[in-house]
Parts: structure tokens; sequence; C-alpha cells
């Protein structure tokens, strides 16, 4: 029979897949011409971005379920406004290629991530070109050229700003564990939306009061005050998921999670929106660059190991961050004090969690499978 506390963790799976799936589509509904027609996707992300703010406002400042972590005038300038940046451009170009191509293309193109990601940390420095994984990226990309070439509704311009929001979406990972993780500064998806939600809102307002302003027609454009507030309601909501999904599950149960949320919501997108043909040739593709991607986790996997393996001194530290991943949601919360140096940074780097609704956490114990976004 199964345990109480098995069953509690598959919830908690299957809450997060429901929930990370749920806002794409969600997303792509409010955008689209053709359904609720709100085709303003620096707008919507805005409004995600101010109400999950004020939501990490009162959690943190005045209901104080989670303590907020020691933040200087330096760490905020030279770490969470970059950081803040490189996100916000990532939602905007992200949620831009919904008006473009279809969900199901979309996260095929995600599958370019940890090629964006790895060739971001080898520019930055974080790591290293080697054959193998060089081998895996390639097969990646050719996976991903394939499915592109078998989309019937193929849009250069929606592809072009997907592709351009995955690579700022990997470089803002790298920044995360230069930057941030060298400090010795950790923050959970609470404590990163408190801080980096309101910044990324600031980044916002300048394409949108530039792009979006002034074409904006206030008596064209449908404001539904519920359709807006339960989809940003939903992006908290996934945040809050991975928050309770961090406390019970490793690296290898969030990728499969992660797998199987990006088929489900491939086989979703083409039953709700019928518009989203997919090709044999696209299967074939993706089913390439999955390969990529499986193989690139194995030998993530496979490095932190030996690295566990070849630094015993290391291993008590190693031990005592990993038991404070293992905590239930609700302690999660441990603050570093420690420096974490250069030590394991590549593995840091590519082994991040990233969800499309999401992507504000990172974490040394997760690896990415598929990008999502606000």
């Amino acid at each position: 029979m199964m345990s109480t506390s098995l069953a509690l963790t598959y919830l908690y799976l299957l809450l997060y897949i429901l929930l990370s799936s749920g806002v794409i589509l969600y997303n792509k509904w409010v955008l689209s011409p053709k359904y609720f027609n709100f085709p303003l996707p620096i707008t919507l992300t805005m409004i995600h971005m101010g109400f999950s703010g004020v939501v990490a406002f009162f959690l943190v400042r005045v209901f104080k379920v989670i303590a907020p972590v020691k933040m200087t005038f330096e760490i905020y300038a030279t770490c969470v406004i970059p950081i803040s940046a490189f996100f916000a451009s990532s939602l905007w170009f992200g949620n831009t290629a919904y008006l473009h191509i279809s969900v199901a293309f979309i996260q095929m193109l995600k599958a370019l991530m940890p090629v964006a990601t790895f060739l971001m940390a080898v520019v930055c420095g974080t790591d290293k070109l080697r054959c193998d994984v060089l081998f895996n990226m390639l097969l990646v990309s050719v996976g991903v050229v394939v499915s592109s070439y078998g989309e019937i509704h193929f849009n250069i311009i929606g592809t072009v700003y997907q592709v351009t929001g995955i690579f700022a979406e990997a470089l803002r990972l790298v920044l995360t564990q230069v930057l941030l993780q060298k400090k010795g500064l950790t923050l959970n998806p609470i404590t990163s939306l408190y801080y980096i939600a309101p910044c990324s809102f600031a980044f916002l307002f300048i394409p949108w009061y530039l792009l979006e302003k002034p074409a904006m027609n206030v008596s064209q454009i449908q404001f539904n005050f519920w359709i807006f507030f339960s989809n940003a309601l939903c992006a908290l909501a996934l945040n809050l998921s991975i928050f309770l999904v961090i406390g019970r599950t490793g690296a290898v149960t969030i990728r499969v999670a992660g797998v199987l949320k990006d088929w489900i919501l491939i086989a979703l997108s083409t039953v709700i929106f019928p518009e989203s043909t997919i090709t044999g040739l696209n299967v074939i593709g993706y089913a390439i660059a999955l390969c990529g991607v499986v193989m690139y986790n194995y030998l993530k996997v496979k490095d932190v190991r030996a690295s566990l393996a070849t630094t015993p001194e290391k291993l008590p530290e190693r031990l005592t961050k990993e038991l404070k991943f293992e905590k239930k949601s609700s302690d999660i919360y441990v603050p570093s004090d420690s420096n974490h140096g250069n030590n394991g940074g590549s593995d840091r780097t590519s082994e991040l969690i990233v969800d499309e609704e999401a992507p504000l956490l990172a974490s040394s114990r997760l690896s990415h499978v598929g990008r999502s976004q606000f």
C-alpha cells in the first residue's frame, strides 16, 4: 500500500505538471487574436510581475511567512538588477512568440535550452568545451532543425522571438550562478519574486511604453478582471508548487516530470488549439532533440557524482545542503552564509530548474528539461 508521504509527493508532482501546462495554455488563449484577443504580451507579463511582486511583499513583509535574505545595495545593483533585466527580456520575447507560433512548436524549440545554457556558460567561463557534451548539443540542435523543417505553420518572426527568449533565459541562469551563488545568496521562489519581480516590472515598462502603449486603443481592448486575476494567480501558484516539489523530490524525478509535462502539453495544445497541427517530422525531430537532452542530463548527474567522490572533505557540507532541500516546503528556507566559490560551478549552472511560468528559482538539486514562461 502506498504511504501517505509518497502519495503526497505524487500529488505535488501532478499539481506542478497541471499548473505548468495550464499557465502556458492559458497565456496562449489570452494572447491569441483567435480567442480572447489580448495581443499585448508585455502588458500581460507586467500584470504577472506586478501581481506576484505584491503577493510576495505581503508574504515576506506583512505576514512574515518567509524571512527575507540579507540584501545589500551592492548585491541588488550588481546582481538583482542585471538578472532581472534578462529575466524580463526572456519573458517578453517568450510571450510574444505565442502571437506567431503554436504552443506545440514552442515546446519543441525549448529543447534548445540546454544548448543555449551550455554556450552561455562557456562564453562566461563557467563551463568548458567537452566533446561528449558538444555531441549532445549537436544532437539537440539537429532535432530542433528537423522539427522546424516539419512545422506546417512555420513563422520566422515567432521563431526568432522564442529563440532569443531562450538565450536571454540561458544568460540569466549563468548570471544567477556567477553573481548570486558566488556571493552565497540563496533565493527560493517567494524571495525571488520579492526581489526580482518589481525590478523586472520596471524593465518591462520601457518596451511597453515604446512599443505597446502607442498602439493601445482602450476602447477596443478586452479587459476582464477575473480573466487576468485568475491568469496571474495560476502563474503565482506555479511558483508555490515548485516550492512544494523541491522539498519532496530529487533531480531525476523532476527531469521525468518535465519530460512528461512537455509531451502532455504538446498533445493538449493540439486538442485545445486545432490550428496547432503536428506532423510526423515534428515528432521525429523532437524525439531526436529529447534524446540529446536526456543524454546531457545523464552526463551532468555523472559529473556531480564524480565530484562528490573526488572531494570527500566537502561531503559533510554537501550533504547538509542536500538535506536542506529534502525538508518540507514550509521549512525549506534556510539562508546560506557560505560562499560557494568556484567549485562545481559548471554543474550548478546547467542544473537549474527552469519553468516557463516560473523561471525564478535556482537550485543545485534540479536540472533543466524544458523551459517555460510567465
